[in-house]
């Protein structure tokens, strides 16, 4: 279980503090599917970077599984079972897919199992198990190989910011397939930091963020429509629609 304790975040600029956060609060139960939305700027990304230990807190405690995790590193976390994965996913030049696959699980994977992790995210195995992950894959397929790295390591908590980064229409479809897979067999928690409608549509629950503050927190059936009507309304949530 996640819970984030009033967690506020502030950043210098010049001679004045920028308040990003404020007094957020937050409890995840287990084998959950939440998905945090806003307008651009309101915060969401860096809430991500909180939990997973990229930046710290100016105040407030960040609790995963009853522990105090407020002042452990990246790394820390990540063994804790919290997996992050980036909008842009980092390209490991040398390394071949099978390579990255074995990276996360902690050890030599046979082929069947290799190949049933990205199976799962819908790429064919044999045209990708041994390709290099460099330039040669497009933004779409290097999504869907990290998410089959989150499963390789069965992380308890997986967070993903903005994963429509960066990749085609059609990509972006079967990476939709891919998460309703995900909510239909969750091992865990899962975030995912997004404004897309199709990502909201799959959530059990969505959290929205403005301002630095939590402005909803309910259902999908809830918060929805409400959402839908602001961006149809006056657009206040840029990209819903998309």
């Amino acid at each position: 279980m996640l819970v984030l304790e009033h967690i506020s975040f502030d950043v210098q600029e010049g001679s004045d503090n920028k308040e990003i956060l404020h007094d957020v609060s937050l409890e995840t139960g287990s084998d959950s599917f939440l998905v945090i939305t806003g307008p651009n700027g309101g915060g969401k990304s860096t809430l991500a970077k909180l939990i997973m230990g990229i930046e710290r807190p100016t105040s407030g405690r960040i609790l995963w599984d009853g522990r105090d995790i407020t002042d452990l590193s990246i790394t820390e976390r990540a063994r804790l079972g919290i997996g992050f994965a980036f909008q842009q996913p980092v390209r490991f030049k040398g390394l071949t897919v099978r390579d990255l696959l074995e990276l996360a699980a902690g050890r030599t994977l046979d082929t069947a199992t290799a190949c049933a992790y990205l199976a799962e995210v819908g790429l064919c195995a044999r045209d990708y198990i041994d390709r290099e992950l460099s330039g040669s894959l497009s933004g779409g397929e290097l999504k869907r190989i990290e998410i089959a790295m989150m499963l390789a390591r069965n992380t308890k908590l997986t967070i993903f910011d903005e994963p429509e980064a960066g990749i085609d229409l059609w990509s972006f479809h079967k990476l939709i397939e891919v998460f309703e897979r995900m909510r239909e067999n969750t091992r865990g928690t899962v975030i995912i930091i997004s404004h897309q409608e199709r990502i909201l549509e799959i959530a059990d629950r969505i959290l929205v963020i403005a301002g630095g503050r939590i402005e909803r927190d309910g259902s999908r059936e809830e918060i929805l429509p409400a959402l839908l009507g602001a961006a149809d309304g006056c657009r206040h949530y840029r990209g819903v629609r998309s």
